[in-house]
């Protein structure tokens, strides 16, 4: 980057939060958490097996607090100066833009195409970008929408910058700026309403396109490669739909269409795959140092993000310190109290914040600007000339294309000189190469997956990608620049929500059995200790719904068996684990008041960590079991992007006969049997158990509220017949084995 003026003013800063008093209460929540464990570890003798369940899970809740106290010591406070920037060089480097989709009924088109306008009209230099979309998809109507829209790009991008227009996404503009200001003048307003026309024939297109898709498309000229293909059996598709050939600065950046190559024989890792796909068609094409990666539905919300980027890049003393800059993912029009417990704004404000301040945000999967040769497999300070890379070698590693190998070459010897590295040839001329590179056979003998690039082996790439680039040296840079850089939409209804996080659980436990799991990186890589620990506090969620399923079950096992696991209400060690549940839940909603959320959300958080924690978690540990233990494979689900926001009953929790809501009704059914059974043995009188028992079962009836109305609620809203039959069943299993075990006991 040539400098324009030297400037001894940071280009980011970044500060650590005191938070004296809240690392005194976590503290003292640990303490009672070693007490309450060495209350119970003294006085197991005199109980039975409950008490010792009851060790057990609390020792496991111990170990994640610590867990959690760690991640949140050394939270940061981020800051980064574009304007500085932009004073102080006068050429930028080339970002390749990746954005991935892959199935346009789930992932619809509109959402995609509003993704890519608002990324081709950011404020960055036109010719030192390029677009690449990845359609897993391998649909017409993805292609065809993106055809239309780079010819409406071809005036939406002119207009949001002649009027500086700081939403850059159509869909969002035109709902948020509905009608305009009022103090425009004639020129905008005419300009506007020329926009919200064209914007409004595109979708008209798009949504025709994609309910006729055999009428509204034409298979001939470029589009007769879709002619009868097959999603999961086709050859590399690629086309380069505009080319800013003239290199104007103002002009539109590069869009190029891939569809990488699929064979039902050849293992195509998700992802994971799509995205080393774009690494290399992007490297035959553009060779941009900087890669910036992108999902479907999460468009460019600021329009200086590449300038917030690269105050990193370029701000960081040491290279090191800044191996890829993460966004935090937030989410438009989300619902105010997060019915869901899916929009992770507390997660991101304290943990998020505290592993920032380790060795760097985790990659998070989307909103993340890369370095090409971190990417490439180059650890920090590893200097590698050109005159050391041997054809041989880079073949061998990063696949047998000269033209690849030239770029690989010069992307790891090229150091800081990294302007150049933007490849001069036009993306059209690079066609049969990049199909090369593409295609599903090429990897084949190389490390792409192992070594170097997206990693393979997990759902969660994102994840274990980033703790390879860390578990080298590398650190990351967190950036939180207002407005926020990305927004995108996140799940709404019940089974949308709980696919995500199946899915999530299954790559995060994959990734602990890992040759690259966190514990190796510290072990044998330079992944701080700290860092580690935050890794597997993430990692360690499947496995939590063991406990947690344990826990939930033992109250309605001491109903039912008259038996006990708190001490009594007359006892003064009943004050330990109440103030644990007292002080930990006010503690917890204090961070949601000073991250200006509402107590509902608390609330409906709180609830949906419990119920994910007991379904989809659980779910997702059976799921990654079966494949470690070679039974099956881990199958990569799409999660629905809802784009019906007229809804009435929009956050109102919703159902189908997925297996996934079993153990959630199975739990509030058993512990509402046991509540039954303690009344009428309440009223013989000599119970064992007490108050402590009764309010853990209120807590769990409060956690599955959402599961006990949908008995009683129809369609979707309502919980379908055969999962209630199974739930019952489960639960009347368990009744009567709880029963067993008092015959049991009455016989010895």
């Amino acid at each position: 980057m040539a400098p324009r003026t030297p400037s001894s003013l940071p280009l980011y800063e970044v500060k650590y939060r005191k938070n004296i008093i809240s690392k005194g209460i976590e503290l003292f929540i640990l303490f009672l958490l070693f007490s309450l464990m060495a209350y119970r570890f003294l006085t197991l003798k005199y109980h039975a097996f409950q008490w010792l369940l009851a060790l057990i899970c609390e020792s496991w809740f111990t170990l994640i607090w610590i867990l959690i106290v760690s991640t949140k010591w050394s939270q940061i406070e981020p800051k980064t100066y574009p304007l500085r920037l932009l004073e102080r060089i006068s050429e930028f480097p080339a970002v390749d833009i990746f954005v991935t989709t892959a199935d346009p009924v789930l992932e619809p088109p509109l959402i995609t195409i509003n993704t890519v306008l608002s990324l081709l009209a950011v404020n960055y230099p036109a010719n030192k970008l390029a677009c690449y979309v990845s359609d897993d998809g391998a649909s017409i109507v993805t292609y065809y929408s993106l055809v239309e829209a780079s010819k409406f790009a071809k005036l939406w991008v002119p207009f949001c910058k002649k009027y500086n227009i700081v939403l850059r996404a159509p869909f969002r503009y035109f709902s948020v700026n509905s009608p305009p200001p009022q103090d425009s003048s004639q020129e905008f307003l005419q300009d506007w309403k020329r926009m919200k026309d064209e914007y409004k024939q595109l979708c008209e297109k798009i949504e025709d396109a994609s309910t006729h898709r055999k009428e509204a498309c034409d298979f001939t000229g470029d589009f007769a490669v879709f002619s009868n293909i097959e999603t999961k059996n086709h050859p590399t598709i690629i086309k380069v739909i505009w080319e800013n050939k003239e290199g104007v600065v103002d002009g539109l950046p590069h869009l190029v269409y891939i569809s990488r190559e699929k064979r039902p024989k050849h293992p195509h890792q998700f992802k994971a795959g799509a995205m080393n796909v774009l690494t290399r068609v992007s490297g035959v094409m553009t060779n941009a140092p900087f890669m910036l990666n992108v999902d479907c539905d999460m468009y460019a919300n600021n329009p200086q993000v590449v300038l917030h980027a690269m105050c990193y890049f370029f701000g960081a003393k040491d290279e090191k310190d800044c191996g890829f800059v993460q966004f935090p993912q937030f989410f438009y029009d989300g619902l105010k109290e997060d019915p869901y417990g899916n929009q992770l704004k507390v997660l991101h404000e304290y943990l998020g914040r505290g592993i920032c301040g380790i060795q760097g945000p985790f990659y998070q999967g989307t909103g993340c600007f890369h370095r090409r040769k971190v990417i490439y497999g180059l650890s920090p300070h590893e200097k590698i000339t050109a005159g050391e890379l041997k054809d041989e070698y880079i073949q061998k590693t990063y696949g047998k294309s000269e033209k690849l190998s030239t770029s690989v070459a010069k992307t790891l010897s090229g150091g800081s000189n990294i302007i150049e590295q933007f490849n001069s040839d036009s993306p059209s001329s690079s066609i049969e190469i990049a199909h090369q590179v593409g295609s599903c056979g090429f990897e084949f003998g190389t490390a792409w997956g192992q070594k170097m690039g997206w990693l393979y082996g997990t759902a969660t790439e994102d994840i274990l990608t980033g703790l390879f680039i860390q578990s080298r040296g590398w650190r990351s840079a967190y950036c939180l620049p207002d407005p926020p850089a990305f927004l995108g939409c996140a799940p709404s209804g019940g089974p949308a929500s709980m696919i995500q996080q199946k899915r999530w659980s299954t790559g995060l436990f994959e990734i602990l059995f890992h040759s690259k799991s966190p514990l190796i990186g510290t072990l044998f890589g330079r992944l701080q200790l700290r860092q580690c620990m935050a890794y597997l506090y993430v990692q360690l969620w499947p496995l939590r719904s063991i406990f947690e399923v344990c826990y939930a079950i033992l109250p309605a096992y001491c109903l039912i068996t008259n038996s006990h696991f708190l001490p009594k209400a007359n006892e003064s060690s009943i004050v330990i684990p109440a103030l644990i549940f007292i002080i930990y839940n006010l503690y917890v909603l204090s961070e949601y008041v000073r991250a200006n959320e509402p107590i509902i959300a608390w609330l409906n958080n709180q609830r949906m960590w419990r119920v994910n924690a007991m379904t989809a978690w659980l779910f997702g540990i059976l799921s990654a079991t079966i494949k470690l233990l070679g039974f099956s494979e881990t199958v990569f689900e799409i999660t629905k992007k809802d784009q019906d926001d007229t809804n009435t009953n929009i956050g109102r929790f919703t159902f189908d006969d997925s297996p996934i809501f079993v153990p959630g009704l199975a739990i509030l059914l058993l512990n509402l049997s046991a509540l039954v059974i303690g009344v009428l043995d309440f009223k013989k009188g000599n119970v064992e158990w007490g108050l402590g028992e009764i309010i853990c079962i209120m807590w769990i009836v409060f956690v599955f509220w959402t599961f006990l109305k949908g008995l009683f609620a129809k369609g979707k809203y309502g919980i379908p017949t055969s999962t209630i039959l199974k739930s019952g069943a489960l639960a009347l299993l368990l009744v009567h084995l709880f029963i067993l075990t008092i015959n049991c006991k009455k016989f010895n």
